[in-house]
């Protein structure tokens, strides 16, 4: 059985389109399960008129009080009864293949739990960006081959790559990843889900474009990618006061990751090691001393046991041209 969890808030401007690339899916879903989060528009109208359109049921519940997305998606998904159950946001475009293809993988693939897609960035018209997710959160060819040599978790600790809006899971995973725990105010439902199935590589993705993922200015969570690109100018002319406390930030995720997981039973002893390795890293990194001298040692020390590479990724050697100069 295959259920849609649809989240909705104030949804009337793209919902029906929406709607209806999930009724024209090849492969039919068997339940709709729509949580409203205090809509005052028209979205139970066009909710209640996509209902007389479809044979499969729609159940709508309508929160009393704002949860907000994620906490809205977490009671959608539980809501659900499905055995797989597909994430589905208010104002995206399904591909007419998308469910065939990802309950094609999780049939082939019965190890693991999740699956996600690549898809197009589109604006609030309906028109192509000109890229894809994965190129807009950098999710690379190397990083895709690492995710399926074992590196997820490592790769899912640094930062988002999943999308929720191309992801489906399998229903008996919710008694173990809910509620979302409180870590880190960034590591909402999809990227929590994401994280904990990586734990024992138990998400997998799909090269292929399945969602056309609309980006329109009142979407609540949108896909932000890395953000602009810190050049070596920047590196010098900025405050080292702004420096530091992005770097003081990312000591602080990586240590309340850390915290968390250690308390997790059975708990792999290399996924430990690896949170710890981040925690050094970065509280080497934000508590570097204003003197240039005495930057040199922790610097090659952490570069020496690879630090930079693993935990800055791509052009590594920017913040560590960085850390030793500004």
């Amino acid at each position: 059985m295959i259920s849609v969890a649809l989240c909705t808030y104030n949804g009337e401007r793209f919902l029906g389109q929406q709607l209806a690339s999930i009724k024209n899916q090849s492969s039919p879903v068997h339940e709709l399960v729509i949580c409203d989060d205090g809509s005052t528009d028209r979205t139970f109208e066009i909710i209640e008129a996509f209902q007389k359109s479809v044979d499969f049921p729609i159940v709508l519940h309508k929160n009393t009080t704002n949860l907000g997305s994620s906490k809205n998606f977490e009671k959608c998904i539980q809501a659900c009864s499905g055995d797989i159950i597909f994430l589905c946001d208010q104002d995206d475009l399904w591909k007419k293949d998308k469910v065939e293809k990802q309950i094609a993988y999780l049939d082939a693939h019965p190890e693991q739990d999740a699956v996600f897609s690549n898809a197009l960035m589109i604006d609030q018209s309906g028109n192509s960006k000109g890229k894809t997710s994965f190129e807009q959160i950098e999710f690379t060819e190397d990083l895709q081959n690492f995710w399926e040599q074992g590196g997820a978790f490592e790769i899912l600790s640094k930062g988002y790559v999943v999308t929720g809006a191309t992801l489906a899971i399998r229903k008996k995973i919710g008694e173990n990843i809910f509620p979302v725990p409180d870590i880190i105010p960034e590591l909402i439902h999809d990227g929590w889900i994401s994280l904990y199935l990586a734990m024992d590589q138990k998400i997998g993705f799909l090269r292929e474009v399945l969602v056309e993922y609309r980006e329109h200015d009142s979407q609540q969570v949108g896909l932000k990618g890395h953000g602009p690109t810190i050049t070596l100018a920047d590196r010098f002319l900025r405050a080292r006061k702004e420096k530091l406390g992005r770097l003081e930030k990312k000591y602080q995720d990586s240590l309340a990751l850390y915290t968390y997981f250690g308390q997790l039973p059975k708990i792999k002893a290399s996924i430990m090691t690896r949170l710890k390795q981040r925690v050094e890293h970065y509280r080497m990194r934000s508590q570097l001393p204003a003197n240039r001298i005495r930057r040199i040692f922790p610097i090659l020390q952490s570069l020496s046991r690879g630090y930079y590479r693993m935990h800055d990724g791509g052009k590594w050697w920017r913040p560590l041209l960085g850390d030793l100069l500004e």
